[in-house]
């Protein structure tokens, strides 16, 4: 039996990891700028992170909803406490999607209508409704266009009335920052529009933190920085630095029933010791303070660097834009500076997620790290 061939593959073989690094099958080390799609949140291998998993899984790994989880408790009230979410209540799940497909069903019950209002460019996952609400065709089956969602560019609130005056929709579904889409963000005024009008024509609004939450913007959640108050909150990513953990924040006006939600691995031991562990270090260890240092070092040493055209996104979700694709600067950095990036659904945008603990030296050593390999891309064109 073969491995079913959906993903291009580095020729990269990770064996270790600790902190910002990687270290492959022949000893190569690799700065890890990009964090496995922006998973590893407090660094790879933290010793509290093991420790804790390690613990439990000495205890006991699993067993089902159907009993009482002090961890899950335990890890609610640790989250409202370090989020400043306390007026929420969550639901935990395995990974992003399914956060988003529980988010939109709960819109869907709490609503009674079925229509979902998404953004161009959106990514939310490759589940049924999650997928029919990412604005990426290939991606969506034939099984999928049986959601109605309707896409609208970022930034119009004159348009997104229009819609919601309709009275049919059941939820608008935002990323804080958008990911794969290519860093676009929505503006405060905006995000504040969005929230008055969802109120106003009674849609639930779901803020998708799934990659921009848990500290990566420099707040708990990105859409902190408009001071607003979203419906449903997604998580995920971060939240288990590795380990597969998502969830939902539901605000606490709406009110629960026996059944309406179900998961069998959602919430189990293991993972809500590995999520307990997460906010532990990003609470000692000041990692939201840490983004807001790093990331600003980041914009400056950013400057040195020739021909980039902006920098998109936020705190330590960046994006640096030049005039051409950047596929073949990435295999650069990767196998001639040893360091790994990300890509997005713009082909002349390189991704930055590095783990919310890299420092200074480390950004230091990317910028030049970039500045090489683009001198070595444009002598490559010029003698062309």
């Amino acid at each position: 039996m073969e491995l079913f061939d959906v993903y291009p593959l580095y020729d990269v073989t990770p064996e270790k990891a600790k902190g910002c690094y990687v270290y492959d099958n022949h000893g190569k080390k690799y700065l890890d700028l990009y964090g496995g799609h922006g998973v590893i949140s407090i660094g790879h291998s933290h010793e509290q992170y093991v420790s804790a998993i390690r613990d439990q899984v000495e205890k006991m790994g699993f067993y089902s909803n159907s009993i009482k989880n002090p961890l899950q408790v335990s890890f609610a009230e640790k989250l409202g406490s370090v989020s400043g979410c306390e007026a929420y209540n969550l639901f935990l799940c395995n990974s992003g999607a399914e956060a988003n497909e529980n988010a939109l069903k709960m819109a869907s019950f709490e609503t009674g209508k079925s229509k979902v209002i998404a953004f161009e460019k959106a990514f939310h996952g490759r589940t049924s409704a999650a997928v029919a609400a990412t604005d990426n065709k290939k991606i969506n089956a034939p099984i999928n266009s049986q959601q109605e969602v309707v896409f609208l560019p970022l930034n119009d609130a004159e348009l997104l009335e229009k819609e919601l005056l309709k009275n049919d929709v059941a939820a608008v579904i935002i990323e804080g920052i958008q990911g794969v889409g290519g860093l676009n963000q929505g503006s405060t005024a905006f995000f504040q529009d969005l929230e008055r009008l969802c109120k106003q024509y009674g849609a639930m609004l779901i803020l998708d933190e799934i990659q921009s939450g848990y500290g990566r913007s420099g707040k708990f959640f990105s859409f902190q920085h408009h001071g607003i108050q979203p419906d449903i909150i997604s998580m995920a990513k971060g939240m288990g630095n590795g380990f597969p953990i998502g969830g939902i924040l539901i605000s606490n006006r709406i009110k629960a029933s026996y059944g309406l939600l179900g998961t069998t691995f959602g919430g189990n031991h293991l993972a809500c010791a590995a999520g307990h562990a997460v906010l532990n270090v990003i609470e000692e260890e000041s990692l939201m303070e840490n983004v807001n240092t790093v990331s600003s070092h980041f914009l400056e040493r950013i400057k040195e660097v020739d021909g980039i055209i902006s920098i998109k996104g936020k705190g330590l979700m960046l994006g640096v834009l030049f005039d051409f694709p950047v596929s073949e600067m990435r295999k650069a950095l990767i196998f001639e500076e040893g360091i790994f990036t990300g890509g997005s659904a713009d082909p002349n945008l390189l991704r930055i997620l590095p783990p919310l603990s890299v420092t200074k030296e480390e950004i230091d050593s990317f910028v030049e790290a970039l500045k090489r390999v683009l001198t070595k891309i444009t002598n490559k064109e010029t003698r062309i």
